[in-house]
């Protein structure tokens, strides 16, 4: 597949999928006429029609079949939980039901005193497969994207178990599209909390590198096209209050940025 970013947005004639071109302020959306959901490894094709990005409204770019989420796969966090640095992943899933895009809205669960935010890159699958090998790990993956792995930490601590408190609903921020050749293995991953910095780390510090990833799930369970992949959070992650904004900035692939709300 050709280099592209895969969006998808609302436009003033309904929604569509996009490819985004330009850079900076100039950012376009062209409306790919095939849907990159059934068929995401094929180069698609255009209908003409294009607008100025900020003249449309990005929207989560698919929705998953299933979220696999990696716990605890940079150090500093490992310590900062609390907790010694795993020798293996740690394994978990999101439901697909708590997918969100850019500029949602993040809703706070009243059962829950502390909502954190913790910014992740992830992978989004192309091909799939099982038993896939570390080094063959590329030609399975469609492009990468940014993730919110937003998680009630009062819960995760309750429950000794991670379901209720990283499932709720909105709880995983996706976009603001797919990058489909982009290099994971050191860029700079940064979250802001209202504008100041809470994060800031860079991929190269993953325990588990993405093909690594991509093996060790694969030996467990079948991975499908367009399923995504969190790969960890760095150190500094903490809580959000109503009112906040968040953004998760993953260099060379943008911005996710979302608004903290009560449900």
């Amino acid at each position: 597949m050709n280099d592209v970013r895969i969006a998808r947005i609302a436009h003033p004639e309904g929604v569509a999928f996009a490819a985004v071109h330009g850079e900076g302020d100039d950012l376009l959306a062209v409306e790919i006429a095939d849907d990159p959901s059934t068929t995401p490894w094929t180069d698609p094709t255009f209908t003409g029609r294009k607008w100025p990005l900020a003249d449309v409204r990005l929207l989560t770019p698919f929705l998953p079949p299933k979220i696999v989420c990696i716990g605890k796969n940079y150090a500093d966090h490992a310590r900062e939980m609390g907790s010694e640095v795993p020798e293996n992943p740690i394994m978990f899933l999101k439901p697909n039901t708590a997918v969100i895009g850019p500029n949602a809205e993040i809703k706070l669960p009243a059962g829950s005193g502390r909502v954190d935010f913790e910014g992740e890159l992830a992978v989004v699958v192309g091909v799939g497969g099982r038993d896939i090998p570390a080094d063959r790990a590329r030609s399975s993956i469609l492009g990468y994207t940014i993730a919110n792995d937003v998680t009630a930490r009062d819960q995760q601590k309750a429950d000794g178990q991670w379901t209720r408190a990283k499932g709720h609903d909105t709880f995983c921020p996706l976009g603001p599209w797919i990058e489909t050749e982009f290099d994971p293995s050191d860029v700079a991953i940064r979250t802001e909390l209202d504008g100041e910095v809470k994060q800031d780390s860079r991929t190269s510090l993953l325990l588990h590198d993405v093909g690594e990833l991509i093996a060790y799930i694969s030996a467990v369970m079948t991975l499908r096209p367009l399923d995504v992949i969190l790969t960890g959070t760095p150190a500094g992650v903490g809580p959000m209050t109503a009112g906040q904004t968040v953004s998760v900035t993953v260099e060379g692939l943008g911005t996710l940025t979302n608004r903290v709300v009560d449900r």
